[in-house]
């Protein structure tokens, strides 16, 4: 969620804003894309995966993304990186320009299932004959 404190804009540079986070979220997931789903098959296959737990499924700008809600192993209690200088090169290029701390990323997708029941009813409404199988 958003933070409601209030912070000084002069305090706030890309350098510091990381600083002032104090929920870490970006590193507290990982987002993948996945091939865009165009089938009932493709779908039910999306069903299976957000059955399990901390998966969530969006769209965004087009593209589809699979969640998965786990902490990275290296995030410290404080929040700081415990590999800060030898982390990844994805953490070394991701920009904080635009991030969780701003707002919550989901409020932007253009679709967002938190789960199984979510995504359901949405291949419900986008395939008139869904509950018929088999799907070939």
């Amino acid at each position: 969620m958003a933070h409601k404190r209030t912070i000084p804009v002069e305090a706030m540079t890309p350098e510091t804003k990381c600083g002032f986070c104090t929920n870490s979220k970006c590193c507290t997931y990982i987002s993948q894309e996945i091939d865009t789903p165009r089938s009932k098959q493709d779908f039910d296959f999306l069903l299976w995966q957000i059955s399990h737990r901390d998966i969530r499924l969006y769209k965004d700008e087009g593209r589809w993304y699979l969640l998965v809600e786990n902490a990275c192993t290296h995030l410290q209690p404080g929040g700081g990186c415990g590999i800060y200088d030898d982390r990844p090169q994805i953490c070394r290029d991701y920009s904080n320009d635009w991030c969780e701390f701003d707002a919550p990323a989901e409020d932007g997708f253009e679709l967002y299932f938190h789960g199984y029941e979510e995504l359901l009813g949405y291949c419900r409404k986008r395939f008139k004959r869904w509950g018929q199988r088999p799907y070939a």
